[in-house]
């Protein structure tokens, strides 16, 4: 559990529960609508450096205390400081926990309980899955206040159509659960009352499989996206070679054969 609190409050910004190879770090400035503080972008790096290295942690959920998911960046905070190279600091702070959960071994899934606007539609765009409740709203606003999602719009025009992610950037409007869902920026929307349990589902479904071949993938599925078709094949072809020569794929296929469960190596 982190130990990072806001100045007015004395909880921790972030909590982390550990059950059955899922790790959930929740954001815990409900107050706040979990806007991603200073401290907060701290506080979710040092978990998420500490979760890269611990091999029982097999699936992450990012989810959220109070009525939304994440507000963004803290305004109030940018605001507080007018010199550019704070605000570049910021930013990059930002960048590289983004990147971190990118680049984690784990799958990091999204359990999107409310509004998630700015850099909190950043986030959960930036996971490689996203549970939403069904009155959850999704938004990339700063052009509201004059500030064009600049960042967010990284993760964004990677999960939607070019020209779904350019209308969410120019107008700053809301799209629903539903509507979040249909162009790509959430894999299931399910009732309010069912969220934690649906996510837990689909993150335990994902722990059962061979963690081995999930870091394999994981990589691999994000590596090959920039590649042309013949180089992302090759690599492709490479990676399922040594994947074949791991204890786990030959386990697996042996256990398929023989009509019984298969027992992964913990590696």
């Amino acid at each position: 559990m982190s130990t990072s609190t806001d100045a007015f409050n004395p909880a921790p910004l972030l909590l982390r529960s550990n059950a059955d190879g899922i790790a959930t770090l929740t954001l815990n400035r409900p107050a706040q609508y979990n806007a991603l503080s200073e401290d907060l972008l701290v506080s979710l790096q040092s978990e998420l450096d500490q979760i890269a290295q611990d091999e029982t942690v097999r699936v992450v959920i990012i989810a959220a205390e109070g009525k939304a998911f994440c507000a963004g960046h803290d305004l109030k905070e940018m605001r507080a400081s007018e010199d550019r190279a704070v605000h570049q600091a910021l930013f990059d702070r930002c960048g590289r926990m983004m990147m971190s959960i990118h680049r984690l071994p784990q799958p990091v899934i999204a359990c999107v309980n409310g509004i998630a606007t700015a850099a909190g539609c950043q986030l959960v765009a930036n996971c490689d899955l996203a549970v939403a409740a069904e009155d959850a709203r999704f938004a990339v606003s700063g052009i509201n206040v004059g500030l064009f999602c600049s960042t967010p719009a990284v993760p964004l025009s990677r999960n939607l159509l070019r020209k779904q992610a350019m209308q969410m950037l120019l107008t700053g409007d809301f799209i629903s659960a539903e509507e979040a869902k249909a162009c790509g920026l959430v894999n299931e929307v399910v009732a309010a009352a069912d969220l934690d349990s649906a996510t837990h589902a689909l993150a335990a479904k994902i722990a059962g499989k061979s963690a081995h071949s999930i870091r394999l993938g994981k990589e691999m599925f994000y590596k090959q996206l920039p590649m042309d078709l013949a180089d992302a094949y090759a690599y492709a072809s490479e990676r399922m070679a040594c994947n074949m020569d791991s204890h786990d794929a030959r386990e697996g296929i042996d256990a398929f054969i023989q009509k019984r469960k298969p027992e992964w190596k913990h590696e």
